[in-house]
């Protein structure tokens, strides 16, 4: 007897198949689990840094200069990461209000000209990116005098990650079909 489920995966016979559609969503979501945890690190990280940061203003026996240019930089790598667990969630305001405001016919089109043209843009990040951090080999940080290409590789990891979710969201809703909304892709 031939039998399906709702819930996102189909039984043939016995024995369970997942969809194509499921199985990228779920991948996506294990990704941004990764992505939001490392966030939540350096965000840790940045509340520690900008702290010390003030205690070496009124405590003039510490003598570190470092905080600042630490700050900065943990700032860009969070925003950075970050874009890629947006994109996993389909969280964009700007496309969101355009987005529901069309019929659902119009919305499948949109969205996947929206997802082409940010999958194009992240391409271009990722490949500029590495020439920015090959380049930045050749040049130091300020204060710790490493090589800039060690901040700079922020940049080409998240427009990978940014890509890498951009293709699995597309899946997902390029295979879901009308039977699986918003609210039950958040459950997955």
């Amino acid at each position: 007897m031939l039998t399906m489920e709702v819930t996102g995966s189909c039984a043939v016979g016995e024995g369970e198949v997942k969809r194509p559609s499921t199985a990228a969503l779920r991948l996506s979501r294990r990704i941004n689990w990764i992505v939001e945890r490392i966030c939540v690190f350096l965000f840790g990280l940045l509340i520690l840094d900008v702290w010390l940061g003030i205690a070496v203003r009124y405590i003039p026996s510490l003598q570190l200069t470092f905080t600042e240019e630490l700050a900065r930089y943990l700032m860009i790598w969070i925003a950075l990461l970050a874009v890629s667990s947006g994109i996993s969630y389909r969280e964009h305001i700007g496309v969101a209000v355009l987005y529901k405001r069309f019929p659902e016919r119009v919305r499948r089109g949109l969205a996947v000209a929206f997802d082409g043209l940010a999958l194009l843009f992240f391409l271009v990040v990722f490949f500029y990116g590495l020439g920015l951090v090959d380049k930045g080999f050749g040049r130091v940080t300020m204060i710790y005098g490493i090589p800039k290409a060690y901040p700079y590789i922020g940049v080409p990891l998240a427009a990978a990650l940014a890509s890498i979710q951009l293709v699995l969201v597309a899946i997902h809703d390029a295979m879901a079909g009308e039977d699986i909304t918003l609210t039950e892709q958040m459950e997955v």
